[in-house]
């Protein structure tokens, strides 16, 4: 298995790496991508990433972020250059619902690091919550562009969102919400997103799936996932974790 998205510089999982790894491993995670949201979290990511080989990162600025925080196509490419194992660009995107930056902020650092994932021939790590129009129109400007690598991470958009999606190649990732008991039209849209467009992920340490729901999400219970969507798609748990780990490493390592 592999979480395609965690927080490791978030407690509690940062005062307790260790453990949080050796859980990792005992439940047979391969690969942990730790992810970035602003400046000063990418410092502590970079000291993360040096914790163990399993741990990979990323670098961008949060759409809650993005107020008076919008960095140039080159100064996140620098970033991300540091060190070999920062793997992607992002998390990026836009976030209408809280709208903890105003839009024109978030458009613009979205599609700068956009830019610099193509640049970099990485995948953009894409968060969208009540923005489906808004997100598709700025990563269908791209649709010509061979080099652009699309993942909507933890996807709670609705079946259209999807499909308009899957024409320009996305990669789609189920967080634990899919095991929620609300969560009947994701599972619906899940149920018809192709096996080779998914990844799985924890978003820890937050929302913990079934039946962790109340405790501190970590990587370890990316197993419960895993199982639900195999349900979903009806699918044996270990054919679909080759699938979903294959997925992640040709969309980050090719």
């Amino acid at each position: 298995m592999i979480d395609s998205h965690c927080h490791l510089d978030h407690d509690p999982l940062y005062k307790n790496l260790d453990n949080i790894i050796l859980n990792s491993k005992k439940v047979g995670v391969e690969k942990l991508l730790t992810i970035c949201t602003t400046n000063e979290s990418f410092k502590n990511i970079l000291k993360i990433i040096k914790k163990d080989k399993i741990i990979f990162g990323t670098f961008g600025i949060h759409p809650h972020e993005a107020n008076g925080n919008i960095l140039s196509v080159d100064e996140i490419i620098n970033s991300v250059k540091i060190d070999s194992k920062i793997i992607g660009v992002g998390e990026t995107g836009l976030d209408f619902y809280y709208n903890n930056s105003d839009k024109k902020s978030q458009i613009k650092s979205f599609i700068n690091h956009i830019d610099a994932s193509i640049e970099l021939n990485m995948p953009v790590i894409v968060h969208s919550r009540n923005a489906e129009i808004e997100t598709f129109e700025i990563l269908n400007k791209y649709k010509k562009n061979k080099n652009i690598k699309i993942l909507m991470h933890c996807f709670t958009g609705s079946k259209n969102f999807s499909k308009k999606l899957l024409e320009l190649n996305t990669f789609f990732s189920a967080s634990g919400i899919i095991t929620f008991k609300n969560s009947v039209d994701l599972q619906s849209t899940f149920k018809e997103i192709p096996f080779e467009k998914l990844l799985i992920e924890t978003d820890s340490p937050f929302l913990a799936p079934v039946p962790m729901r109340g405790k501190k999400n970590e990587p370890s219970f990316i197993k419960y996932t895993l199982e639900k969507l195999s349900e979903i798609k009806s699918i044996d748990v270990k054919t679909l974790d080759k699938i979903t780990t294959d997925n992640f490493n040709k969309l980050f390592f090719n």
